[in-house]
């Protein structure tokens, strides 16, 4: 004797929804997306991660040697950008970090999933600018403490941006498909 209503288990209720929003298939486009998330992700919990550690044990301003004269730990509230530059600038560097993150984003739909290092490059850059935007829209400044006494303080994710914006503007430079693409050629 049937109802009439049909009893599907749990399993093919699962599949029926999955095909409905399309779960289980996702396209190459969307695992490399997924992927420069997830790679931006991990950058952003180290800088993270780090920053809480310098702001829960330590003052503004306080600093220790970890090699005495040449690196230290100093807590330093940064309203600029990288390295301290352009310092007091905040609102512009909140919007350019907005924009970045669209940006890279966007992009990363269009890298070719052969292009593994191209899209762990821009996860640097990921990660760095959402770290640094947290810090804005959290603080007003970003938390910088890696002190090498010869350099501005900098923090994790300055250094994600800086080595992630040299690696691509190489790639850019001399990887054929790439510099095709951007390059004079290029858009």
């Amino acid at each position: 004797m049937s109802s009439g209503i049909e009893k599907m288990p749990l399993k093919g209720i699962f599949f029926k929804a999955a095909f409905w929003y399309n779960f289980y298939e996702i396209s190459a486009k969307e695992v490399c997306t997924l992927d420069v998330i997830l790679y931006g992700f991990l950058v952003l919990a180290a800088d993270q991660i780090s920053k809480y550690i310098v702001r829960t044990n330590m003052n503004p301003c306080e600093s220790f040697p970890v090699i005495k004269g040449i690196f230290h730990i100093t807590y330093v509230q940064n309203t600029g950008a990288a390295f301290s530059i352009l310092r007091g600038k905040t609102l512009f560097f909140t919007i350019v970090s907005l924009a970045i993150i669209f940006a890279i984003i966007i992009f990363s739909r269009k890298v070719p999933p052969e292009k593994r290092f191209l899209r762990v490059v821009m996860a640097l850059v990921l990660g760095g600018a959402a770290g640094n935007l947290i810090d804005r829209f959290r603080y007003g400044y970003v938390i910088d403490f890696f002190d090498f006494r010869i350099w501005p303080v900098f923090n994790i994710a300055d250094s994600a941006i800086v080595v992630g914006v040299i690696i691509l503007a190489y790639l850019i430079t001399f990887d054929p498909e790439l510099s095709g693409q951007f390059g004079k050629g290029g858009r």
